[in-house]
């Protein structure tokens, strides 16, 4: 099981300063939900960890050090706002991609590594699209698919931005419950991105509110999304229902 621990995390874009001493621990096996306004800093705070962005400060993976060169994709899985799909592609070839980092670029796929996408594929509805383009599907099967291929490249840390955007509410229970069966059989640490903020209540074991690139708060659904955070950082009016899920949070 792997844990982040970010420490003084600063970044900036071009002239911009997105991230702004920023401190966090993310422990090994946890669930941790990124919330806050647009323009808040979550994409980037992703994007840092991956080890697609420079920054000042440090970020250390289980104690290792500090991004080791070596075998990252073997250690963080990423789903972005919007992925890149090749044309033409094949939804099991796309979704095998996911582990180039285990067998090589050119090497074959393995028994392994075809089951291990078969498993994910049955497990995300998403077997009967095998053989179909990544492009002629849906919004929302598209989506399903570039998860498949996270999950297929079986990594501890799972990075997810906005993992059920464009998806039913069905295909939203159905990922965010499959990621946290997952979770729990693999010990994957998931750090992940969610603009509902009842979904992010409901999945995950805390939250961690930014705006303006600054770390508000970090604490449980219950500590967190309060009224009056909620209107001094969302700007949003709502009231709270307490629920033995989690607090919904209801638009006014």
């Amino acid at each position: 099981m792997t844990g982040i621990a970010i420490r003084d995390l600063c970044v900036t874009v071009g002239r911009a300063e997105i991230l702004r001493g920023l401190d966090l621990d993310i422990a090994s096996g946890e669930w941790l939900n990124i919330v806050g306004p647009n323009g808040a800093g979550k994409t980037t705070l992703l994007r840092t960890i991956l080890g697609a962005l420079d920054y000042d400060g440090s970020i250390v993976i289980d104690g290792a050090g500090e991004h080791p060169s070596s075998g990252l994709a073997r250690s963080i899985a990423y789903v972005p706002q919007v992925p890149v799909i090749p044309p033409g592609m094949l939804v099991t070839d796309y979704v095998l991609l996911g582990r180039t980092p285990h067998r090589g670029a050119f090497a074959a796929d393995s028994p392994h590594d075809l089951s291990v996408a078969a498993d994910v594929l049955e497990r995300l509805d998403l077997h009967t699209f095998a053989a179909r383009e990544v492009r002629s599907l849906s919004g929302g099967e598209r989506q399903r698919v570039v998860m498949a291929r996270a999950l297929t490249q079986e990594t501890p840390i799972l990075l997810l931005d906005e993992p059920t955007t464009a998806l039913d509410l069905g295909h939203q229970q159905e990922m965010l419950r499959l990621i946290e069966e997952l979770r729990h059989e693999r010990g994957l640490t998931v750090v992940a991105t969610l603009h509902d903020l009842t979904l992010a209540a409901r999945f995950g074991e805390r939250l961690a509110l930014l705006d303006a690139g600054h770390l508000v708060q970090v604490g449980t659904a219950q500590d967190v999304l309060t009224v009056d955070t909620i209107k001094t950082h969302f700007d949003a009016t709502v009231r709270i229902i307490d629920d033995e899920d989690g607090p919904v949070v209801v638009p006014v």
